[in-house]
C-alpha cells in the first residue's frame, strides 16, 4: 500500500492564524512547463523623475507640493478610500440588508526620496527610518479615538496594482477591524484562552526546531514560509518576542525588522533577477483602547510570480469559487529563497 506523502500527493493544510484551508497539489508542479522563462525586462528608472508625483518638491494630483524631503515622508491620501467626517449611520431593514457608515485616515509613506530605488536596494539605514515612521503613525493614529485598526501595507509592482513606481507604502486606520485582522484576533484569541500562549510564539517555537520553511532569521525576528502559504512563495516575518504591536519594539527590534525586511526582498529580487512584485502588510493588535495579549506582530507577503519574471500565479476559477491552491510546497519555496545570495543581483553584477 503506497504511504501519504505530502511532497507528493495532494493534501490540505489548515491555516490556524485564519481557519481557513488550502489544497496542496506538488505532483502538478513536476508536470513538463512550455510556457515563458525568459528574465524579466529590467527598467532603469531616474533618481528625480519631474513627472512622478511622489518624488521631492514636485505637485501632487490633489494640487500640493512635497517639500524637499530626504529621508521617508508622509501625508494624508489625497484621494483617501476613507474619510474622517463620514457622518455616523446605518443602511438596511433587515438581516439580509446592512450597511454602515466607515470612519478613517488613509496615508502614504514615501521610502526615499530616490525615484529608482527599492526597499531590497535601501540601505540599512533607510529601511529601519521606514520602520521608525511604522511605528509613529501606528501610535498616532491609534490615539484618534474613532481608529480601532491600523493596516500599514505596501503594493510593489504594477501587477499588484501599484500605479507608481516611486518606493511607497500605505497606512489605512479604520473604524472597524478588517475581515482579515479580525479572523486572526479571533483564533488567537481562543488559542491565548485554551492555552495561556500565543499561537504564533507556539507556531515559531515549531518552526525553529523543523527548519524546513526558514528562510532568513537575526536575533529577534524569523522569516519563514508559512505552512498554509497560499502564493508560491508567500512569506511572513514574525517578532522572536510575543509582542502585540508596533509601539512596543525596542530599538533594537527596529533595527531588526528593517533587517528582515531587506533580507527577503533582496531574495525576492534574486530570484528571478528582477524586481519582485508582491503586496505585504503587518497585522497587529486593534487600537481600540482594549488589552490584547493574545496578538503577536507578524507581516505577511504575497508575491504572484511563480516559476520565472513573467509568469504568475492568479486566484481565478477553484480557488475564487472553492478553495485557494498551491502547486510547489511552502517547504520547496523556504529552500529556494533560503539558499539565494544576500546581496542584490544588481549589485552581485557590477
Amino acid at each position: 500500500m503506497v504511504k501519504f506523502n505530502m511532497e507528493e500527493h495532494p493534501h490540505r493544510r489548515f491555516n490556524a492564524l485564519t481557519g481557513d484551508w488550502v489544497l496542496v497539489s506538488p505532483h502538478r508542479a513536476k508536470r513538463p512547463w512550455q510556457g515563458q522563462v525568459e528574465k524579466g525586462q529590467q527598467t532603469e528608472r531616474p533618481q528625480y523623475d519631474e513627472k512622478c508625483y511622489l518624488c521631492p518638491g514636485n505637485e501632487r494630483i490633489g494640487g500640493e507640493n512635497n517639500p524637499q524631503y530626504t529621508g521617508t515622508y508622509v501625508f494624508t491620501n489625497d484621494f483617501s478610500a476613507l474619510l474622517t467626517d463620514t457622518p455616523l449611520g446605518k443602511d438596511g431593514d433587515d438581516e439580509l440588508f446592512r450597511a454602515e457608515s466607515e470612519q478613517g485616515i488613509c496615508k502614504v509613506i514615501c521610502f526615499s526620496p530616490r525615484h529608482d530605488l527599492t526597499i531590497p536596494e535601501m540601505t540599512q539605514e533607510a529601511v529601519r527610518g521606514v520602520v521608525d515612521v511604522w511605528q509613529k503613525e501606528y501610535t498616532e493614529l491609534g490615539r484618534h479615538d474613532f481608529v480601532n485598526y491600523v493596516q500599514i501595507f505596501e503594493n510593489k509592482g504594477a501587477v499588484m496594482g501599484c500605479s507608481n513606481p516611486h518606493p511607497h507604502g500605505q497606512i489605512w486606520s479604520s473604524r472597524s477591524i478588517p475581515v482579515e485582522p479580525m479572523k486572526e484576533q479571533v483564533r488567537q484569541l481562543a488559542y491565548l484562552q485554551k492555552y495561556n500562549r500565543t499561537l504564533l510564539g507556539d507556531y515559531l517555537k515549531k518552526e525553529l526546531e523543523k527548519k524546513d520553511r526558514l528562510i532568513y532569521q537575526n536575533e529577534n525576528f524569523v522569516v519563514l514560509s508559512p505552512y498554509w502559504a497560499v502564493w508560491p512563495f508567500e512569506a511572513m516575518i514574525v517578532s522572536k518576542r510575543a509582542v502585540a504591536d508596533l509601539s512596543l519594539f525596542t530599538d533594537a527590534e527596529k533595527e531588526d525588522l528593517a533587517d528582515a525586511y531587506r533580507q527577503l526582498t533582496i531574495r525576492y529580487d534574486n530570484l528571478f533577477e528582477v524586481s519582485f512584485p508582491y503586496s505585504a502588510g503587518i497585522h497587529q493588535a486593534p487600537t481600540d483602547g482594549e488589552d490584547h495579549p493574545e496578538w503577536h506582530f507578524h507581516m505577511h507577503f504575497y508575491p504572484p510570480l511563480l516559476r520565472s519574471a513573467t509568469v504568475k500565479k492568479f486566484m481565478v476559477g477553484y480557488e475564487m469559487l472553492a478553495t485557494p491552491q498551491r502547486d510547489i510546497t511552502p517547504e520547496t519555496s523556504a529552500s529556494r529563497l533560503r539558499a539565494l545570495s544576500d546581496i542584490h543581483f544588481k549589485k552581485a553584477t557590477k
